[in-house]
C-alpha cells in the first residue's frame, strides 16, 4: 500500500509548491488534491485542462503521484439540497472533478452524497443524491474513473450494509466506497466495515479518534486514538486492498509541517514498515 496525504493536512492557503515539497521530503508516495471555489490554491472551478496538465507535471517533479481528487464544493452545494439550483451546482462541481481527474489520469474522485438536515429527510438524501449521481456515472462509462462515496458525519449511511446497498443500486463498476477509518469509530468498528464493503472500496482515508470524547474534537493524529490499527491492517489484507492509505488530518496549531513528518512515520508503523 502507498502512503498518501491530503492537501487539507496543510494550513489553508499553503502554496501548492510547499505542499508538494514537504510531502515529498516526508516520504509520501502520493497526494490527494482538493477542488476549491475560484481563488483557492491548486485545483479550482476555474482550472483549465492546460492548467491541470501543468499541475500534474509539477506533482510528478516532486516524485509524487495524485491518488484522488476530493472537493470542498459539495459542502456548499449538497446533492441532497431541497433547492434544485443548489443541487445543480453540486453536480457541476462533480463534473469539474471528472474533467480534471481525466486530464490528470487520476482514477478516483471522492463524493459525499448529501446530509440530513432539519428540512431534509433520510429518504430525500437517498433519492436526490441517487438521481443526481446517475447521469454523472453515465458520463464516465468507458473511462477508468470511479466515483467513490465517503462515509462522513452526515447522519447518512450509518452501517456498512446500508452503504453497500447504496453503492450496489447503481449497478456500475464506476461507483465504489471511499472508506474513512476514523469516521467510523464513533458508531462501529472499521475492520467490520472493511470486510463488508470488500472490493467496493476504492480508496482509504486514515485518521484516529478518541471514543471517550465522542465529538469532532475526538479526531486526533494517527496512533493517538482508539483505532485498532492491527485489525484494520489485517482486514485490508483480507480484502486484498493494495492502494493508498491517505491521511486526512487537522494541521497542528504550531509547527504545522511537523504533522506531515509525524504522519509519515505513523503510517510506516501502521503498514508494518517500521515497527519501532
Amino acid at each position: 500500500m502507498k502512503k498518501g496525504i491530503n492537501q487539507w493536512c496543510f494550513p489553508p492557503g499553503t502554496p501548492l509548491s510547499k505542499v508538494l515539497r514537504t510531502s515529498s521530503a516526508a516520504g509520501f508516495d502520493t497526494i490527494e488534491l482538493n477542488l476549491y471555489a475560484p481563488g483557492g490554491v491548486g485545483l479550482t472551478m476555474d482550472t483549465t485542462p492546460e492548467d491541470a496538465k501543468a499541475l500534474g507535471r509539477l506533482v510528478r517533479s516532486y516524485g509524487l503521484t495524485i491518488s484522488s481528487l476530493s472537493t470542498e464544493m459539495l459542502g456548499r452545494y449538497p446533492l441532497s439540497s431541497p433547492d434544485k439550483d443548489t443541487r445543480s451546482l453540486g453536480m457541476e462541481s462533480i463534473r469539474k472533478q471528472i474533467e480534471l481527474a481525466l486530464e490528470l489520469e487520476v482514477d478516483t474522485i471522492l463524493v459525499v452524497p448529501g446530509r440530513i438536515e432539519e428540512n431534509v429527510s433520510y429518504e430525500e438524501v437517498w433519492e436526490r443524491s441517487t438521481m443526481a449521481l446517475q447521469p454523472l456515472i453515465d458520463d464516465i462509462a468507458g473511462t477508468p474513473l470511479s466515483i467513490a462515496i465517503e462515509n462522513v458525519w452526515n447522519q447518512f449511511l450509518w452501517s456498512p450494509l446500508e452503504m453497500a446497498r447504496y453503492i450496489d443500486q447503481f449497478e456500475s463498476e464506476h461507483v465504489g466506497a471511499y472508506f474513512d477509518v476514523g469516521n467510523t469509530l464513533a458508531f462501529g468498528r472499521p475492520e467490520h466495515w472493511i470486510r463488508t464493503l470488500g472490493s467496493r472500496i476504492r480508496k482509504i482515508h486514515v485518521k484516529d479518534f478518541r471514543t471517550k470524547v465522542g465529538n469532532y474534537h475526538g479526531f486526533v493524529p494517527l496512533l493517538s486514538g482508539d483505532v485498532d490499527w492491527l485489525n484494520v491492517r489485517l482486514a485490508l489484507s483480507d480484502i486484498g486492498y493494495r492502494d493508498s492509505l491517505t491521511a486526512e488530518l487537522e494541521p497542528y496549531a504550531s509547527f504545522p509541517d511537523q504533522l506531515i513528518f509525524d504522519t509519515s512515520r505513523h503510517l510506516d508503523v501502521i503498514l508494518g514498515k517500521n515497527p519501532y
